[in-house]
């Protein structure tokens, strides 16, 4: 027997099944990511056709069956088609979407992931704000809420503080140790790149902001072409997956 249960969430990926079902995989604040079968959504006249799309947030009732759920009705929230216009923005989406997959564990709390989300997909509407940054600061803040974020307050070999004094130009970032180098330390270590204080002042507003302030500052271009030099490579290191959108991303470049 099957039980009814309610859950918020987005939906991140949707494949179709046969000829008019859609198997979608939803990250969700009560059940964390699960995979959800929407029998019928591909049929024109099916209540589930507009909702069983990426990045459609809402409330989400389905079927809880032994080994999957089926999808019984949507309330949509918000579901961006006009993201599907924009280019690139839109791969920039399918890639967000993609590492919130990655990261996504079922019986997890979702609830963090689904905020930024959320507010990196209206960030992409806003043609105020550079589609580079946003991924710059998707990456590292779901590094962040991973428990993957670089130590930017202290060496990370012998733990000196750094609290930008007149030598904070002459710190580094390191990919080996996953974070910030004294220069004492840095003299021994090859991957030592030098880091500005206008970067590391950027990374640690990125990480420490709350959600609806991450997307409020733009960047000098000297400011974001080093945030991408470090955050791209910090974010590939920590992942082992090639993603289809990023490489698309790569291509339109």
């Amino acid at each position: 027997m099957s039980d009814l249960i309610t859950v918020q969430g987005v939906v991140i990926s949707a494949m179709p099944v046969g000829e008019y079902d859609k198997r979608l995989v939803l990250l969700t604040r009560e059940r964390g990511k699960i995979s959800a079968f929407a029998k019928g959504a591909r049929r024109m006249n099916s209540p589930f056709m507009a909702a069983a799309d990426p990045f459609v947030f809402g409330s989400f009732t389905l079927y809880e069956g032994r080994t999957s759920y089926n999808l019984n009705q949507v309330s949509v929230s918000h579901h961006f088609v006009e993201l599907a216009t924009m280019q690139p923005g839109v791969y920039y989406g399918y890639y967000f979407l993609e590492l919130a997959d990655y990261f996504g564990r079922e019986g997890t709390d979702e609830r963090e992931m689904m905020n930024l989300l959320y507010v990196t997909v209206k960030a992409l509407l806003n043609p105020a704000v550079n589609d580079r940054l946003i991924r710059c600061i998707y990456e590292l803040r779901t590094m962040a809420e991973q428990g993957l974020c670089p130590q930017l307050y202290q060496c990370t070999c012998c733990e000196k503080e750094n609290s930008f004094s007149e030598t904070a130009e002459n710190w580094f970032f390191s990919q080996e140790y996953h974070g910030v180098l004294c220069p004492h330390c840095a003299a021994v270590q090859k991957d030592a790149r030098r880091i500005s204080s206008s970067v590391l002042y950027t990374m640690r507003y990125i990480v420490t902001s709350p959600m609806g302030k991450l997307y409020t500052f733009n960047v000098s271009p000297d400011v974001l072409l080093e945030l991408e030099q470090i955050i791209h490579l910090y974010t590939a290191r920590n992942t082992d997956r090639r993603f289809k959108s990023l490489q698309i991303l790569e291509v339109m470049k």
